[in-house]
């Protein structure tokens, strides 16, 4: 879709501004904040452009603008942090403390898929304990409390399978939330549904695809069609101008089809590739994992695609990324608010449990009983998690520790210890102390 606006001048400038706010992004001459290359991959920033990382001044983004001066302003959009992200332009270290970035509201545990990786196990069925209408529409207005409101992201599950999903968005785009939907690829994924799903107020697509091919993919997927009705979302969305993300997990299975993915979804018109890094958690725990030598291949691999393609990249649970950005040729140090796990990141089950991330399964409460709004800024788990010094073994004394911090949901998933070292990272910090460094 972007290429086609290509040449379009002032009216091509306007849709890319338009479909930037939508998912939370910048384009060349915008003055939206930057977190720098630790939050996203594939930054594109045009020369002169000014970043809005309040704590350092962005020598990456001067030798980045640099670099693309080349290339015109159509072919480089900037998609600041998330790619689902719509209101988060100014989110600062001061928003940390009090509310997240993204919040995701597990709506339903439904799903007709059966996923080898699924984190939460999905079913057929709705869960007998799932949050009532008038219980969900209750969450979406106290989520709406936060001091700087979050951006939701209704996930499952899959959505689409609660009959009373465009009532909850309605609901959540009245109350001033920027509402992404999650949908799963099965026959429930049509036109008419993204359609009824915009106009209730859903401003952003987050669609999965975990192969180049429809063999693995429908093989992660447990649905033979998986891909090819993928695909036809994926036109849909464009259809509807909807802007999307597009969620890949890396496992064994697809290791060695990164630069594949990459190269089919540069015709397809989305925003911004996410590229998830397996926590074995729910079905996930049976999926076998890369091994941590090979994080830095496929880091390497992404960071070649982002200099070439017409969509932002950036990681999930893999924050080293961020510093296997920072030693590239010209990624100068910078400060940055290290998004993660509890930190920026808030988690509501199908039941109204309430976590710090999706991946990790640790309970910090239960909404009606508690307000998501308290358990995020006081709870001792989120506020332990919001502390890089806090961290133990290698990421504790990590210089990088405030920009990357490790996966916290991986380090628990494998070493029992959310605080411990991510098992998956192989770099060894300069100092063994924290006085190294990581401010």
């Amino acid at each position: 879709m972007l290429a086609q606006w290509k040449g379009r001048g002032a009216a091509a400038l306007g849709w890319q501004k338009t479909l930037a706010r939508a998912i939370g992004g910048n384009i060349p001459g915008s003055d939206a904040a930057c977190s720098g290359p630790s939050a996203f991959v594939g930054n594109r920033r045009w020369v002169g452009q000014s970043c809005g990382d309040r704590t350092a001044d962005c020598g990456y983004h001067r030798t980045r603008g640099k670099q693309q001066a080349g290339r015109p302003p159509a072919q480089t959009p900037h998609y600041e942090r998330f790619g689902l992200n719509g209101m988060g332009d100014d989110y600062c270290q001061t928003d940390l403390g009090r509310s997240p970035l993204m919040l995701y509201y597990e709506v339903t545990l439904a799903c007709d898929l059966v996923c080898k990786h699924c984190r939460a196990s999905a079913q057929e069925a709705p869960h007998p304990d799932e949050l009532s209408t008038v219980e969900a529409k209750s969450l979406l207005s106290q989520v709406a409390e936060f001091p700087r409101r979050p951006n939701l992201v209704l996930t499952g599950g899959d959505p689409l399978k609660r009959a009373d999903l465009f009532e909850l968005i309605g609901h959540a785009a009245a109350a001033g939330l920027h509402v992404a939907l999650t949908p799963s690829a099965t026959p429930l994924a049509t036109f008419e549904a993204f359609d009824r799903a915009k106009r209730a107020g859903v401003a952003a697509l987050g669609i999965s695809l975990d192969g180049a091919d429809a063999a693995t993919h429908d093989g992660v997927r447990g649905w033979e069609g998986s891909f090819g009705r993928t695909l036809e979302m994926l036109g849909f969305a464009r259809r509807l101008e909807l802007p999307v993300q597009i969620n890949t997990t890396i496992t064994r299975r697809n290791v060695d089809q990164v630069a594949a993915m990459a190269a089919l979804l540069a015709g397809q018109g989305i925003a911004t590739w996410s590229v998830f890094f397996l926590v074995p958690v729910g079905r996930g725990i049976e999926e076998e994992r890369i091994r941590p030598a090979e994080y830095e291949s496929v880091f390497a691999e992404l960071w070649r695609q982002s200099q070439r393609q017409p969509y932002a990249i950036r990681t999930t649970e893999a924050p080293h990324y961020r510093r296997f950005l920072l030693q590239q040729p010209g990624g100068a140090p910078l400060s940055s608010l290290g998004v993660g796990d509890g930190r920026g990141v808030m988690f509501i089950s199908h039941t109204g449990e309430i976590f710090p991330a999706g991946f990790l399964p640790l309970c910090c409460g239960r909404f009606p009983a508690e307000s998501v709004v308290d358990i995020y800024q006081h709870h001792a788990m989120f506020v332990a998690l919001r502390d890089p010094d806090s961290f133990k073994g290698r990421c504790g004394v990590c210089e990088y520790r405030h920009i990357c911090g490790g996966s916290r949901a991986r380090a628990y998933a494998l070493t029992g210890d959310f605080l411990e070292t991510d098992p998956d990272c192989v770099y060894t910090p300069k100092s063994t102390s924290r006085d190294g460094g990581g401010d």
